[in-house]
């Protein structure tokens, strides 16, 4: 277990196995120990990296709201803590982190050896109606509410047990967590309109391959359709998990080890 400083605030990070490097980062609310099941089949191949945004996990408290260039240095400046500051990464992203993943890569793309995302979210119009500077407040104001009522140690390790089971969910009793995961909620249609202004400008480069894993338990297929579009428009190959839910590291852990190590680019 290592606790790397940004902006003064400690990230939690583990890095497990050798080989290329891939850094995994988990969906809104999501904590370092969603990945363990896709960790134990990298880590024979590759160093994995992951970790805890501000306030979720074992990191400390969310100074400020996100935003999508912080959260794509945000995984640069995790792998220099840790060493790795030199070496070209597959970045995995999941739901949310898919947006962090995709802009690391546009921005980063000397660094960038290959990029997977895990049922990423996708917004093909995205727009925002209340102005963001209310919305965060409002977001804080509502978290030291609930904070201060005991919501979060009375029901959010039952509900995360609920959601997903984990020795971890003790993590969700903490407040800082609570309002981290509401801000990244707040903020969604601000990183989601910051990524489409950043695909207008920014195009990916350097040749790294992208695959899109979605995820797919059956019913419409409405859901593939849009993910299958987000592959299309990356120029990246297309895989489904099935069956599996929104946590496909959780439901087909096999399915996203295997997007990662399918590249052909240099031993990928």
């Amino acid at each position: 277990m290592t606790f790397v400083r940004i902006g003064g605030v400690p990230h939690h990070v583990e890095v497990t196995g050798s080989g290329p490097v891939c850094v995994l980062s988990a969906g809104l609310g999501l904590g370092w120990f969603d990945w363990d099941p896709v960790v134990a089949l990298l880590a024979p191949h590759r160093t994995v990296v992951r970790f805890d945004r501000p306030g979720l996990g074992l990191s400390g408290h969310a100074r400020v709201a996100p935003t999508l260039r912080g959260e794509a240095e945000r995984i640069l400046r995790v792998l220099e803590g840790v060493g790795l500051g030199g070496e070209r990464v597959t970045v995995v992203g999941h739901s949310l982190a898919g947006f962090h993943a995709e802009a690391f890569a546009r921005l980063y793309p000397e660094r960038t050896e290959g990029l997977v995302l895990v049922d990423s979210s996708v917004e093909e119009r995205p727009r925002v109606r209340v102005p963001r500077g209310v919305r965060v407040a409002g977001t804080r104001a509502c978290g030291a509410i609930l904070c201060a009522a005991g919501v979060p140690r009375a029901v959010g390790p039952a509900l995360r047990r609920l959601a997903a089971p984990t020795p971890w969910a003790g993590v969700y009793g903490a407040g800082r967590v609570w309002r981290a995961a509401l801000m990244e909620y707040a903020t969604y249609g601000d990183v989601a309109v910051e990524l489409a202004g950043l695909r207008r400008a920014v195009p990916l480069s350097g040749g790294a391959p992208v695959v899109v894993l979605a995820a797919y338990a059956g019913g419409s297929g409405k859901w593939l359709g849009r993910q299958r579009e987000l592959a299309a428009g990356l120029g990246g190959a297309f895989r489904v998990a099935r069956p599996s839910g929104h946590l496909v590291m959780r439901d087909l852990p096999v399915a996203v080890a295997g997007a990662v190590l399918a590249g052909a680019r240099r031993g990928w």
